[in-house]
């Protein structure tokens, strides 16, 4: 366990900052998408900026680093024996922990001096590693709120709102017990999605967020 933690933390933290939103810029027409648009290298700035198929590529990758880090770390280090119910507290942490690296090293990515995207892809895939029915619920709030408002920011900042209720309602319901690491997970990433779209809310309150399909700066 020694050399296992810090290894599943480096490990999320490195497939976290896979930069394809970044690469795809490059690849595609030779910029830096983080001079384009929002400056984001999420999938919304990259289908803006490049269309519909690259945007569904970056975005796929993007969730599967957040799932690919969780799933390394509940494969290394759980389950640990003589915890009660079946869950145990500290590997919980660290699985959490490996998934939260997973959206510093998107949010911050090393090899592009720390300035990456908003982590909400990569949210969902650390998600659907932990929680799937979590995950996918929180999608479905996405979905939801984008269908009616067509702005991808709101739907981000409403689907993080949502998703410390959904986490706490999915383990009372399944009568699991309150798991606090997964909660601490869930109330974590849901402060850190809404702090990277600071920008946004401010353009949402003046009324000159964009809309999908308007290649303007945005979430």
């Amino acid at each position: 366990m020694t050399l296992t933690i810090p290894f599943v933390l480096l490990a999320g933290y490195l497939l976290g900052s896979i930069p394809a939103g970044y690469l795809a810029g490059r690849w595609l027409q030779g910029v830096d998408i983080r001079t384009l648009g929002s400056g984001s290298t999420g999938a919304t700035n990259v289908l803006r900026q490049f269309g519909k198929g690259p945007a569904l590529v970056v975005f796929l990758v993007d969730v599967l680093k957040g799932t690919a880090a969780v799933l390394l770390a509940k494969a290394l280090l759980e389950p640990l024996p003589g915890s009660a119910g079946g869950a145990d507290w500290l590997s919980d942490s660290w699985v959490v922990a490996a998934g939260l690296a997973a959206l510093a090293g998107h949010i911050w990515p090393v090899w592009l001096g720390w300035r990456g995207g908003k982590a909400v892809a990569t949210a969902l895939g650390m998600l659907l590693g932990l929680t799937w029915p979590v995950g996918l619920a929180c999608f479905g709030v996405f979905l939801a709120v984008l269908s009616v408002s067509r702005i991808v920011s709101l739907s981000s900042v409403v689907a993080a709102i949502a998703l410390p209720l959904l986490m706490l309602g999915w383990f009372q319901d399944q009568g699991l017990g309150l798991r606090w690491p997964y909660l601490a997970l869930a109330l974590l990433t849901s402060s850190l999605v809404i702090w990277r779209h600071r920008s946004n809310l401010s353009r949402l309150l003046a009324g000159t967020e964009p809309k999908l399909g308007q290649k303007k700066p945005g979430a």
